[in-house]
């Protein structure tokens, strides 16, 4: 699992903050998210002097893309569905861009989500079905694994689905058919193992036991840190 960590550089008068995500790469690479946030990808051996080092090399060019967003305005929290607007996937913003076109799609590419329709007011039912489709493809991708190492625990869910709730990110039944909250497709992949990962530890412990926490700290050691950063993304 990826380790992300958060760190700054003076340059000038202004400080650049930015997240480190390591991973198992060759060279470091910087994003600039339209919210204006910076990501770092780093080799897992990558020291703090050499991060900081490729961060002032690109200070300038990191300042102008957080201008380039600015200059589409401050996100509002209602959602209008209209370009330069910010919507999040998998935990990064994107921009939202939109095109008038013959088709009615959805795609993303860079920090772009841009929706070709028809008619602009198709704009919010398009996108929404988008998301409901990607979370039904990339929920499964991540349960997979995690299913297959609860096997060798003796349990396995007898279904797992994408279900609209209000008041919950994940839901197992007694009979082991677990549901997951589309809106989950919006968090980072950790925060969704997290759930898949609650979510299978009841099969083994049906209630919020101590043994439940045993099992779940042991499958995944730092699930309130998930949890938390969960939480406060998308509640």
């Amino acid at each position: 699992m990826d380790t992300i960590k958060g760190d700054s550089i003076t340059y000038g008068s202004t400080v650049i903050d930015y997240d480190i995500e390591f991973a198992p790469r060759k060279t470091l690479g910087i994003k600039v998210n339209p919210d204006g946030s910076v990501c770092l990808k780093a080799p897992v051996d990558a020291t703090t002097e050499d991060i900081q080092l490729k961060v002032r090399k690109k200070a300038a060019w990191i300042l102008k893309q957080k201008r380039y967003f600015e200059s589409f305005g401050t996100p509002t929290t209602e959602r209008q569905y209209i370009s330069g607007e910010s919507h999040l996937y998998l935990g990064r913003q994107y921009m939202l861009r939109i095109k008038e076109s013959s088709l009615n799609a959805v795609h993303y590419q860079n920090n772009i989500i841009e929706i070709e329709c028809r008619d602009k007011k198709d704009a919010e039912k398009l996108l929404k079905k988008w998301y409901l489709e990607r979370a039904k493809v990339k929920f499964n991708e991540y349960s997979q694994p995690i299913i297959e190492h609860f096997s060798t625990l003796g349990v396995k869910p007898n279904k797992l689905t994408v279900k609209k709730m209000d008041k919950r990110w994940g839901y197992c039944t007694p009979d082991g058919c677990i549901s997951l909250n589309p809106r989950l497709i919006y968090a980072p992949r950790c925060c969704i193992e997290y759930v898949i990962t609650h979510e299978l530890c009841h099969l083994v412990y049906r209630n919020h036991t101590k043994d439940f926490y045993a099992l779940l700290s042991k499958e995944m050691p730092h699930w309130e840190k998930w949890k938390m950063k969960l939480e406060r993304m998308l509640v």
